[in-house]
């Protein structure tokens, strides 16, 4: 191999290290936006963003990275396309000419207005207004629908944005995939709303202080293997896990008194997000290999640690009797027999984040259909709350009675996020078939969470998941991992193995 290539490929690395320098800036400039900016900011920090975006799109489409891509092509340095130089180069070629097609002016214009599309959300939601958020989301659709025609697309315009969070992923493949987990999750539903079994969840509902949830939630997050050295929990209107740096990852909560799930589920998700972020390469940061390979494998890790360690019973039988004592005023004369069916209570409701496990997946459908028929213009984003209410009558059988409980819950559409939903059912998909291989690795991982080790688990996580960062596509990353394609039968088996018992199916 001559030294050319070999400086050729250190000028692409580092040019690609010094562009994620600024959007590291422009990360650490969203989470302050969402966790303590003050409302009267939002103009000025548009244009603290839109500028960066600006810049970092102009080195990301500089003539120069596309010089080092095409004297690197086809060379010795690629030969293997999942060596530490394959890989690199592989994607960075990706990335760059995906920014090719995309207008500066479109970059600045997409950021601009989510900024103060997220404001302005924030507003509506707080006063139950959609009139007052409905043009910042007929103007992020329309950005997107210029954004979908930019990249290209092989069947449908979803399909140029569900790429970019889940690369090489299909809107058809999606939908299959989702036709199928459709059809077992309703019977399941079905089943259960049969049964005689109703878990007491009033005991979820007594006074929680707020300051003792946030300490006891940071306390598991720190046991389950969140470094609070290298990270930190702050509250929002939205939870959400960010990493501006190597060694800086930031993830929030929101906390309601009477609501003690919310929060501690919440941590333990977000906190599973940062476990990820924090067992990438820190070598590699700022580069393909130290950056996640998709979004439905980030929300595999956080859906893990949420649901099939959180809610699991095996945790609870090691944590109870610590809870108990921290919140004996609620919890003295529960028994765990009493608190563990509360905790995994199957009853459709209007808000995702705070959805079953076996329901959840049926608001994630909602979202991909309501947001493939915005994008197309099908559905005018006048009619999207009638259109939802509609939704949620048809699959989970409830209708809110107010926008805040139905449009306007989620944050991701005014971040200009379409294309992102999807992702969470994968991930809920992905995480039973890394759990199931997990626990036959190492010889059962319900042993080792009663007695509060979380460390063989994580690290069978890091070795096979972390470690990688993009040098996998995410169905390899699975096969891998797993030793099978990726398949929605580990999730309805640990469906079934978890809710038959608690529903007496």
């Amino acid at each position: 191999m001559s030294s050319t290539l070999q400086e050729t490929y250190e000028a692409l690395r580092d040019h690609a290290r010094e562009t994620v320098v600024l959007s590291s800036v422009e990360d650490l400039l969203g989470w302050d936006e969402q966790t303590g900016m003050p409302p009267e900011a939002a103009e000025y920090r548009a244009e603290q963003v839109t500028l960066l975006a600006g810049m970092i799109h102009q080195r990301s489409t500089d003539p120069k990275v596309g010089q080092w891509l095409a004297r690197l092509a086809d060379g010795p340095l690629v030969e293997n396309p999942v060596s530490d130089t394959g890989a690199t180069i592989r994607h960075l070629n990706r990335d760059y000419q995906k920014q090719l097609k995309i207008p500066r002016s479109l970059v600045e214009e997409q950021t601009r207005t989510s900024v103060l599309a997220q404001q302005a959300w924030v507003k509506a939601r707080g006063n139950d207004d959609f009139a007052s958020f409905q043009p910042w989301l007929e103007k992020t659709f329309e950005l997107k629908r210029q954004e979908a025609e930019c990249l290209g697309y092989p069947e449908t315009p979803y399909d140029a944005l569900l790429d970019q969070f889940e690369p090489d992923t299909l809107t058809s493949t999606v939908s299959r995939i989702f036709s199928a987990l459709r059809e077992d999750v309703v019977q399941l539903v079905s089943a259960i709303a049969e049964s005689r079994r109703k878990p007491n969840v009033e005991l979820l509902e007594q006074s929680y202080p707020p300051e003792v949830q946030a300490k006891f939630g940071r306390e598991i997050a720190a046991r389950i293997g969140f470094d609070f050295k290298r990270g930190r929990l702050d509250v929002s209107a939205h939870p959400f896990c960010s990493r501006p740096g190597p060694h800086d990852c930031r993830m929030t909560t929101r906390y309601q008194e009477h609501d003690f799930g919310d929060a501690f589920f919440s941590i333990l998700h977000e906190a599973g997000h940062g476990i990820y972020e924090q067992g990438l390469p820190p070598e590699h940061y700022g580069l393909p290999l130290g950056d996640a390979v998709s979004l439905g494998i980030h929300e595999s890790q956080s859906r893990l640690w949420e649901n099939l360690v959180g809610r699991g019973r095996a945790f609870w039988e090691y944590l109870y009797p610590e809870l108990q004592q921290t919140f004996s005023s609620c919890l003295k004369d529960v028994v765990l027999d009493d608190f563990y069916p509360a905790i995994n209570k199957v009853r459709p409701s209007l808000i995702r984040t705070e959805a079953d496990e076996v329901t959840y997946n049926l608001h994630i459908f909602i979202r991909f259909e309501l947001e493939q028929t915005l994008l197309s213009g099908e559905l005018p984003v006048a009619d999207l709350p009638a259109a939802w209410r509609e939704k949620y009558r048809d699959y989970l059988g409830v209708e809110p009675s107010s926008n805040v409980d139905g449009v306007l819950q989620d944050i991701h559409w005014s971040a200009g996020l379409v294309g992102y939903f999807p992702t969470y059912a994968l991930g809920n998909l992905y995480a039973a078939q890394f759990f199931a291989s997990a626990d036959a690795a190492l010889g059962g991982v319900s042993s080792r969470l009663r007695r509060g080790d979380f460390t063989p688990l994580r690290e069978w996580l890091r070795e096979n998941i972390h470690q990688h960062g993009q040098r996998y596509a995410a169905v390899d990353l699975v096969q891998r991992a797993t030793g099978q394609p990726a398949t929605h039968q580990p999730f309805i088996k640990s469906l079934q193995a978890k809710f038959a018992p608690l529903y007496g199916l």
